[in-house]
């Protein structure tokens, strides 16, 4: 099977120096990269420049990415991409960018470099596109799962988050994960398979598993496809 992995954090840019990133390390997209392609599988892993987790090794094609955008520009340019099994979409995106910055008195600031001279300043932020909302259209053919880190809430909570991820995104199955949902992972399915899976290690065992069987039922006669592409978010905002 060919792979695509998402991995790492992305940034959005206050400046030409400073950065909107979050803590993603890189970790897990590295641990499924090296496991599918020690199982056999091609696997292009998409990695933010600013992951501090050591990349995956080689066979695996690791290409670097900077902002929500650049991800999104170099998903989209992928070379065959109807030839893609599986997208494991685990890269932490940036939920905001900067849509202005003003000094105490109101005015607009600019520059390469804000200096700190300029006393206190407000920024104001505006939400970024999903890229996950996009996924369908740049690999229709694709398996597709996301993943829902969530913080706050319970676990019936983060499941509910997750199964409307599914319906909204048109993806095929989604991991949960975060202080809401507890120790360990969840992984939901489409089909209605919900599998709670103690560490990393195991997540990443179990994935492979479950994508080396998934192309086989998705292809059985009378099976209700996953792929149905009645809706679509529009790639405007990434391309």
């Amino acid at each position: 099977m060919r792979i695509v992995i998402t991995s790492g954090p992305s940034y959005e840019p206050l400046d030409q120096v400073r950065r909107l990133t979050n803590s993603s390390t890189g970790e897990l997209g590295t641990l499924l990269a090296e496991g599918f392609a020690e199982a056999g599988h091609s696997v292009v892993c998409f990695r933010g420049v600013a992951a501090t987790f050591p990349p995956p090794l080689w066979p695996v094609e690791v290409i670097p990415f900077t902002t929500n955008d650049d991800l999104a520009k170099g998903l989209f340019g992928l070379p065959a991409r109807e030839e893609v099994t599986l997208v494991l979409h685990a890269a932490a995106l940036c939920d905001f960018k900067v849509s202005e910055i003003v000094d105490e008195k109101g005015n607009e600031v600019h520059g390469q470099k804000v200096s700190s001279r300029t006393g206190t300043l407000k920024v104001t932020l505006e939400p970024m596109p999903k890229l996950i909302e996009s996924l369908r259209r740049i690999f229709p053919s694709s398996i597709l799962v996301g993943w829902k880190f969530e913080l706050d809430g319970t676990a019936d909570e983060v499941l509910a988050k997750g199964r409307r991820q599914m319906d909204e995104c048109l993806t095929d199955a989604c991991v949960l994960n975060g202080k809401a949902y507890g120790s360990g992972f969840g992984l939901i399915t489409r089909s209605g398979e919900q599998t709670h899976l103690p560490d990393k290690a195991a997540l990443c065992r179990y994935l492979i598993e479950w994508a080396e069987r998934t192309p086989m039922a998705l292809s059985t006669p009378g099976q209700q496809s996953f792929h149905a592409l009645s809706s679509f978010t529009s790639l405007s905002p990434f391309i």
